[in-house]
């Protein structure tokens, strides 16, 4: 009798801990019934070199680029030049360029990469009365033109050190001096620095050498630059600066923006009919996005405090989702129908909803690509700890998370995304675009050198531009001291980027309301009146449209017309 109780015992055991196994299991991942999805593949395809033509046209009050090199980094300069809302044609002959007023020459001036005819004509354009900008001049018997009697090349300068002759430091960047850092003794560039000048040194290396020199000639003018802006721009915009950037955010560093700026006051010093795309919706000073990441447990419900607030000031933010349905060494799940019900309120608030991946992975950066087939409810990446993630890929996270998203809330496009961590692998420009996305925020503006939004390129390189633009983060909350302590400091940052049209976004985590919430509270009170505040979607949807737009200027009789092509449709530019 003894040993059947015991038998029975063993048994009954047995089957409490098969049955704790089956609901840990259970428990461990939520699936919402009757989901299956998505159904289509998402296919990357392949690298498309961009065409210099599809920047060609327009009229002879743009500002020309004649391209003197394919094999360089003329994409990233012409997307900055886009940024700043400044009209241009790009062009590989000579002669087009040479109608226009204003005239760069990229990447570089010599008898090898320009004709004889080509480098006599240049020679006269000056004397005519235009502007010539050269970039890197090197050769073609053109030094006396610039003002200048040797450029010396350099790998080991990394200041451009602006002076107080530069009216445009001082009307965009508030400072009768600047300095942009663009190496580090780790990660030198290449320069060129321009001997026994005869012109103006509107800028030096931190050795004191002229990096920037402009000449009057004849009637015009030349402007000789030692520094490649466009091999400048794709460290940037392509998350390459490899700590050029002094700090990581929540400060105000313009680095790239200020070459732009000089670029764009050339512009309109020397072209008489100059029109200037605005940056800002209906003609606000700042544009400011507030976008919220939820990815913690306690973060779904004060979301809602932080939306109410924002909508009861008719002000709307985006809010980063994390579809989290496995639980892992980073969380419990909170993405289920609880949680998904939350959400939808966060929509029907006139919030957006946008995708912080599934896993929220500390290594989503090195996660391989993926099929693009992968589907939900099969796909159960598992955060195992800090260093690795199991069953996880970039098409995955971003197919999966969207498509939850759109399945549990009625009507939902989900058009941005942000990565956790901000982890940034080289194949999420692709990536994004082949799972439908349109936006992204998934770098910091230090990080991108750049205060304003810009096109990302087909693996953060320089040859193929997709349709997806970024939206570099400003502000967030978790350096110290706390954010509500910070406020003062982030509305100094925001007074200065506003000086010429830039972008401020803030990232805050709603895992606590108390000074996260005050911050909220005082950044809109403090920049309600100047300030342009939307979501990551309805400004990217404007930014696009805006990228699209083709403006020129006609003068007959002393009536100059000016003239707007815009593909898509829009207001308050």
């Amino acid at each position: 009798m003894a040993r059947i109780v015991k038998n029975v015992g063993g048994l009954i055991l047995l089957i409490f801990l098969v049955a704790a196994v089956w609901y840990a299991k259970s428990s461990s991942v939520f699936r919402f019934p009757g989901l299956s999805g998505p159904s289509e593949a998402s296919v990357v395809l392949p690298e498309r070199p961009t065409s210099p033509d599809e920047f060609a046209g327009g009229m002879s009050s743009r500002m020309a680029i004649l391209l003197t090199d394919r094999n360089s980094s003329w994409l990233d300069l012409v997307q900055g030049l886009k940024t700043f809302g400044v009209p241009f044609t790009l062009t590989e002959d000579y002669r087009e360029a040479l109608k226009h007023k204003v005239v760069m020459v990229y990447p570089v001036i010599s008898g090898k990469t320009l004709t004889a005819q080509a480098l006599s004509a240049l020679t006269d354009f000056p004397q005519q009365g235009g502007t010539l900008i050269g970039t890197h001049v090197l050769g073609g018997g053109l030094n006396r033109l610039f003002g200048f009697s040797e450029a010396v090349p350099s790998m080991t300068h990394t200041e451009l050190r602006f002076g107080p002759e530069n009216s445009f430091i001082r009307q965009y960047l508030g400072t009768s001096v600047h300095t942009t850092t663009f190496g580090s003794a780790a990660q030198p560039r290449g320069s060129y620095a321009y001997a026994n000048p005869t012109g103006n040194v509107l800028a030096k290396y931190e050795d004191g050498t002229p990096a920037l020199i402009s000449q009057h000639t004849g009637k015009g003018v030349t402007y000789a630059l030692g520094l490649d802006i466009g091999a400048f721009a794709l460290l940037g915009y392509n998350n390459r600066q490899q700590a050029v950037n002094n700090t990581y955010v929540n400060r105000f560093e313009p680095g790239l923006d200020a070459l732009f700026l000089l670029l764009r006051d050339i512009y309109l010093t020397h072209e008489p009919e100059a029109v200037l795309l605005g940056t800002v919706p209906d003609g606000k000073r700042i544009s400011i996005l507030l976008t919220h990441d939820i990815d913690f447990t306690r973060s779904v419900n004060n979301a809602l405090t932080y939306a109410r607030y924002q909508k009861s000031q008719e002000i709307t933010a985006s809010y980063f989702i994390q579809t989290k349905y496995v639980r892992d060494w980073n969380d419990d799940v909170f993405f289920n129908a609880e949680g998904a019900a939350k959400v939808n309120q966060l929509s029907d608030m006139g919030m957006e909803v946008a995708s912080h991946s599934v896993a929220h992975s500390k290594v989503f950066s090195t996660l391989p690509l993926g099929s693009g087939q992968e589907k939900y409810p099969a796909y159960e990446p598992f955060v195992k700890g800090a260093t690795e993630t199991r069953n996880a890929t970039v098409l995955g996270e971003l197919r999966i998370s969207r498509y939850l998203l759109e399945a549990t809330i009625p009507s939902l496009e989900v058009k941005s995304f942000r990565p956790g961590h901000l982890e940034n692998p080289e194949t999420l420009p692709q990536a994004l675009q082949a799972t439908g996305y349109r936006f992204s925020s998934s770098t910091t503006a230090n990080n991108a050198l750049t205060h304003l939004p810009f096109r990302l390129n087909y693996n953060r390189q320089s040859a193929d531009q997709t349709g997806i633009f970024e939206f570099p983060i400003t502000i967030e909350d978790e350096a110290m001291p706390l954010m509500g302590s910070r406020l003062a400091q982030a509305l100094e940052v925001a007074e200065k980027i506003q000086r010429y049209g830039g972008l401020f976004v803030v990232l805050t985590h709603p895992n606590i309301l108390d000074h996260k919430l005050d911050f909220t509270r005082g950044l809109i009170e403090k920049m309600k009146p100047t300030a342009w505040f939307g979501t990551l979607a309805s400004f990217g949807q404007w930014w696009v449209a805006r990228d699209q737009v083709g403006v020129d200027v006609t003068s007959i009789n002393g009536l100059k017309t000016v003239s707007l092509n815009a593909l898509e449709a829009i207001a308050g530019l």
